[in-house]
């Protein structure tokens, strides 16, 4: 008779946001109720891509929830880059914003990397500026983490997944996700492997994982025999099939060998706003004792 297999540890981000999300809410309500103005974050999307448009959506609800001021800028899909330059000049300068989110990805005739640098480093609350990436690197605790490996590793801490010594995996070597968070892993004293397209035999790499994490976006890439027994399996994709929502994990059948998952959706996805909330705060935090009182009261 076949040993019957026991059901993996969820790793439930939806569960894990709302816990966080509450206790940024008491905390911005203690500063408000004390006099002070609320924390402000400034939402830029530029153009009409449905699945920015939603994703600003969800960022902005989740700022109303917990007492954030989100200040939403809705730019003609035919801006040019110096057209929003212009824009994050203005929001550098206001006392009253804390954070610049630039929803990505931008139209082609916009240069990314010149709104990544326009951005001041304090107000990138995304941590995508090259002072915030080079924090990481030196493991300074004052830069911004980026967004997903921040939620990721709140995910993991909170679950008790260890990660001092585990040989960690990472498919999908890109600049929001893959890249900072091999450096995240690193500062947790992780063994870390990234891989990507142009890695050969990725099975090879992914069946020596303790932890497997994918941020690629190919629907279910990640199968059964890719897993090694009792890992624990973090996706991070996300795409739609036949109008249903799907990771790069196999679910249903990598769940059987991993010693926790999370789902698609309700893990990762939640935990990527939250770390935004947290990096608005963190940076409403600093300015209250960097500007007087006077300044920063209503």
């Amino acid at each position: 008779m076949e040993e019957e297999m026991s059901e993996p540890l969820i790793l439930d981000g939806k569960a894990l946001s709302q816990k966080l999300r509450e206790e940024l809410r008491r905390e911005i309500e203690r500063y408000t109720s004390a006099g002070y103005r609320k924390p402000g974050l400034a939402v830029v999307l530029v153009g009409d891509d449905p699945a920015s448009q939603v994703y600003v959506k969800n960022k902005v609800n989740a700022c109303r929830k917990v007492g954030i001021e989100s200040i939403f800028y809705q730019l003609d899909k035919n801006t040019v880059t110096e057209e929003l330059l212009d824009v994050i000049a203005e929001l550098n300068s206001r006392e009253d914003v804390d954070g610049i989110l630039v929803q990505l990805p931008l139209p082609e005739q916009i240069n990314q990397e010149e709104v990544i640098l326009a951005i001041h480093p304090e107000k990138d609350v995304d941590g995508f500026h090259p002072e915030n990436m080079g924090k990481l690197v030196a493991m300074m605790e004052d830069g911004f983490i980026p967004c997903t490996p921040l939620g990721i590793d709140l995910l993991l801490s909170h679950y008790g997944v260890g990660l001092k010594g585990k040989d960690v995996v990472i498919v999908g070597a890109g600049f929001i996700v893959g890249r900072p968070l091999s450096l995240l892993m690193l500062w947790r004293d992780a063994t870390v492997t990234v891989c990507h397209i142009h890695t050969r035999d990725l099975k090879k790499h992914t069946l020596s994982a303790d932890i497997l994490i994918s941020a690629t976006g190919v629907p279910h890439l990640i199968k059964e025999d890719m897993v090694r027994e009792g890992a624990v399996v973090v996706d991070v994709g996300i795409s739609k099939v036949e109008g249903r929502i799907v990771g790069d994990v196999d679910f249903e059948k990598v769940k059987r060998k991993a010693s926790a998952i999370t789902p698609v959706p309700g893990g990762v996805g939640p935990m990527t706003v939250t770390g935004l909330l947290m990096n608005t705060v963190k940076s409403y935090r600093r300015r209250l004792r960097v500007h007087s009182t006077s300044t920063m009261k209503p």
